[in-house]
């Protein structure tokens, strides 16, 4: 087997229980804060919201400074850095004692997080031109399927074995992620700089700045776009199903069918993002995820609703790793590690924002209004894609040509 295809295969696994580790407490969260001591039903609200955003905030700062150790000392540390720490964090959520104990446990698990950084830069640099969509795509899958399936899991363990297994099974899943990348991943590491760069020295290293800010701003709305749906899709769902006894599983199963279309999806559309040129893929998912979000405003039925979350999934999962492979194309490989840190969190803030923006705008217009503003995002960024993107690239062989040359 191909060095970068074993990497691949253990980075798609650690990547896959790192996105359910993040996400695996958010319908347990209530409960597990209620157990801990806290009676008042609008401060556990309060308090499950701050437990989970804070996460996803942190993450966003401490990406980029992860991305750079990776740059300098490798991204193999990384990986073993990032997933034994999480093992040892989200088990000791299992034997919090308060509520206050479990949020300071949430926030180290934003600030030791970076296998995600780590897991793109090391499969972008060792992978060949050829196979990189491929690549990029197929690892996108891990992350996205394991953030949306991850509460689906939760809720089930939490039904059928209690809370606190919860937190002891997403630690020892994550201790296997780090015995696989301590024994499976070889990385042909070499620094390339030795000197300490300054972040404006490194944004003067990029060769196409904006460029590259189209491509993270497109990485949250995509994120943005996938979130949601997150704080409303439960009441959502009680509003639509007339079987009120399974309304937790149901919601779980909706909100995880894109991330099962995502899985599917993402290597394929990489390949021909390989074929066709990635900012041709990224233009038609989006203007195609935009025109999905419309009609899941007038669903009758949860099975519609899953049905139309699932062809969502489908074309997400050609934007994720076409924006990634866009990102290796116009980077200098020095540093690959930093500016994948800095796309990383935007789609940590999108998390964030997603939830925030889903519940904001359902509480001030109504839960279908979210589909709309949803639907109205993805279609003005895929605007800003034609003219900024697709235009520039469209004789796509000529210009990145060019953008290689400037890398070197």
């Amino acid at each position: 087997m191909p060095l970068w295809k074993r990497n691949l295969f253990v980075c798609w696994f650690g990547m896959f229980v790192t996105g359910i580790g993040m996400s695996q407490i958010a319908p347990v969260l209530p409960l597990y804060i209620k157990q801990l001591g806290i009676s008042n039903s609008s401060e556990i609200e309060q308090l499950s919201g701050l437990a989970f955003g804070i996460t996803y905030i942190v993450s966003a700062v401490f990406s980029p400074i992860w991305g750079n150790a990776a740059d300098k000392v490798g991204r193999k540390p990384m990986l073993l850095r990032a997933s034994l720490g999480m093992s040892v964090i989200i088990f000791c959520m299992g034997f919090a004692p308060n509520v206050y104990i479990l949020i300071g446990l949430r926030i180290l698990q934003g600030a030791i997080t970076g296998y995600s950084t780590a897991c793109t830069t090391l499969i972008a640099t060792q992978t060949d031109k050829e196979n990189a969509g491929y690549a990029l795509g197929t690892l996108s899958t891990a992350s996205v399927a394991g953030s949306l399936i991850g509460p689906t899991i939760g809720g089930f363990i939490e039904d059928r074995i209690g809370l606190q297994p919860v937190f002891f099974i997403t630690g020892a899943l994550m201790l296997a992620a780090f015995f696989t990348s301590l024994f499976f991943v070889k990385e042909n590491f070499v620094r390339e700089e030795k000197k300490q760069l300054t972040a404006k020295e490194i944004w003067n290293i990029v060769p196409e700045k904006s460029l590259t800010i189209v491509l993270s701003v497109t990485f949250f709305i995509i994120t943005l776009g996938l979130y949601s749906i997150e704080p409303i899709v439960t009441v959502y769902v009680s509003q639509l199903s007339k079987n009120t006894d399974h309304i937790a599983l149901i919601a779980g199963l909706t909100f995880s069918a894109s991330g099962l279309a995502n899985v599917i999806a993402a290597p394929q559309l990489g390949r021909l993002s390989d074929r066709i040129g990635a900012h041709k893929i990224i233009l038609y998912a989006l203007i195609a995820a935009g025109i999905i979000y419309l009609p899941q405003a007038f669903v009758t039925n949860t099975w519609q609703l899953m049905g139309l979350r699932f062809l969502l999934g489908l074309t997400m999962g050609g934007l994720n790793p076409s924006v990634n492979t866009l990102v290796k194309k116009i980077t200098p490989s020095s540093v690959t590690g930093r500016i994948f840190g800095f796309t990383v969190s935007a789609g940590y803030l999108g998390v964030f924002g997603g939830s925030v923006t889903g519940g904001q705008v359902s509480a001030a217009f109504g839960i279908r209004s979210v589909f709309y503003v949803t639907s109205a995002l993805l279609l003005l960024n895929a605007v800003w894609v034609y003219f900024n993107v697709y235009k520039r690239l469209k004789n796509s062989d000529y210009v990145l040509d060019k953008l290689d040359k400037k890398k070197s």
